[in-house]
């Protein structure tokens, strides 16, 4: 099914959107896409979703299945709480993706902005997974308590840009960051240490990478032909110091 999505308020686009998923489409067609907000929220059956053009903030936020495919740039917030599915970026994407989510899938061909991954968490094998194939800003796992962030440093447009901001890891409590190539030491928060990957690390991110890689027409072995380091909390408690204990 196609959506010609040219000039479409977002309420009326997603309206559209829920009416052919309650109608059993199970691909959709958005053209002409320009802004529009909150594409495939809350979606709860596995339908894919291509999109032709650039979506707007809170893309595929509450969702739990789908599969939304964006063929050019994306905004901030995608994934926002997501549960399960898959995103596929095929161009830069915003702030804040991956706020809070929970399952699913997160990739991203090139760089990403700020705030990338910020309280990600995991439930037994629900384990969210966000790679991104570029660089990305400041705050880089921010308060990250369970899941994964892989990011690549390899198809970013802006090679003399650093690969990764400042206070990667900022309060960090669970999860685990994985970067190819050095990391620059000076730029992770206190809360943070570079360890070197295990034999069962190298085989659980290769798994990882091999669906981004079928994604984006990639070969694994050169996405792993450069070293990979992995960023973990030192401490389970991060603030725990800065708490008064109460009065008994």
């Amino acid at each position: 099914m196609k959506i010609n999505a040219s000039g479409m308020h977002y309420r009326d686009l997603n309206k559209s959107i829920r009416d052919a998923v309650s109608a059993g489409a199970e691909a959709i067609q958005l053209d002409h896409v320009n802004g529009q907000y909150f594409i495939g929220d809350g979606i709860n059956r596995p339908v894919t979703i291509t999109i032709n053009g650039v979506p707007g903030n809170d893309l595929a936020a509450f969702m739990n299945g789908a599969t939304i495919i964006v063929n050019d740039n994306a905004q901030d917030n995608i994934g926002n709480t997501m549960n399960a599915g898959k995103v596929v970026v095929h161009g830069h994407a915003g702030d804040v993706l991956g706020y809070g989510m929970r399952g699913g899938r997160l990739h991203i061909k090139k760089d990403v902005g700020y705030r990338v991954g910020i309280h990600m968490k995991s439930y037994n094998e629900n384990r969210p997974v966000l790679i991104a194939g570029g660089k990305a800003g400041d705050f880089f796992g921010e308060y990250m308590a369970g899941g994964i962030l892989i990011l690549l440093d390899m198809m970013s447009d802006n090679p003399d840009k650093p690969k990764h901001g400042y206070s990667l890891g900022t309060g960090m409590h669970g999860g685990t960051i994985f970067i190819r190539g050095e990391v620059d030491e000076s730029r992770l928060s206190k809360e943070v240490g570079v360890f070197e990957l295990t034999n069962d690390d190298t085989a659980a991110l290769e798994e990882y990478l091999k669906e981004y890689c079928k994604d984006f027409g990639l070969k694994l072995k050169d996405v792993m032909k450069e070293k990979f380091v992995k960023i973990l909390p030192k401490s389970k408690r991060p603030y725990g110091n800065m708490y008064c204990a109460m009065p008994r």
